[in-house]
């Protein structure tokens, strides 16, 4: 299995819808703008959150149980900066849609502006043949309300790909997650 490199990630993207929308640069701060980065870079593509936040909270006093979850657990937010209270939580995803091909695993991980601010991303693989809107797990470590702005960069993507396809694939297995669009909540 080997990382593939930002041409091969450009290839995909184009001609195989890989990543929409799909930008082929890196769209930076040093460009007169003041964002977080994203777009393509040399070994991965850096993904947008978009603007819908689920951000949890015990007003409630619920029980947070990937069984039986309860909505009441977090509050909807739409916003431009979505503000994160001290040691918790909140879901968002991704303003691209990713179609993951069957000799393909990635990997996504923060950005290093978020995590120089105690704010963790926490994404699961994109495996082979799947494909959706990333749901993102965003945790703020802090004693301190933390920003999170959305239509900017929240974590990046690395893409490995397989010496051969994988005999079972994602959609192969049907998984539950399977073209999520969205923030999509855990399903057992």
């Amino acid at each position: 299995m080997s990382v593939q490199p930002d041409h091969w990630i450009e290839k995909m993207a184009l001609e195989h819808r890989m990543i929409e929308p799909f930008s082929e640069r890196q769209i930076r701060a040093c460009e007169g703008n003041s964002i977080i980065s994203y777009g393509l870079s040399s070994y991965g593509y850096d993904l947008r959150v978009a603007d819908d936040f689920k951000v949890f909270t015990n007003v409630f006093n619920t029980v947070v149980d990937p069984k039986d979850f309860d909505p009441r657990s977090f509050v909807d937010i739409k916003t431009d900066v979505c503000i994160v209270p001290p040691n918790s939580f909140a879901l968002a995803h991704s303003i691209e849609y990713f179609r993951i091909p069957r000799d393909v695993l990635t990997i996504c991980v923060g950005k290093s502006t978020y995590a120089r601010c105690g704010i963790i991303v926490n994404v699961t693989p994109f495996e082979p043949e799947w494909e959706g809107h990333v749901t993102l797990e965003i945790s703020n470590t802090t004693p301190l309300p933390a920003r999170i702005y959305a239509n900017e960069g929240l974590a990046q993507v690395l893409f490995f790909q397989a010496s051969s396809p994988c005999t079972r694939s994602y959609a192969d297995r049907c998984g539950k997650y399977m073209k999520q669009r969205g923030i999509t909540i855990p399903r057992v």
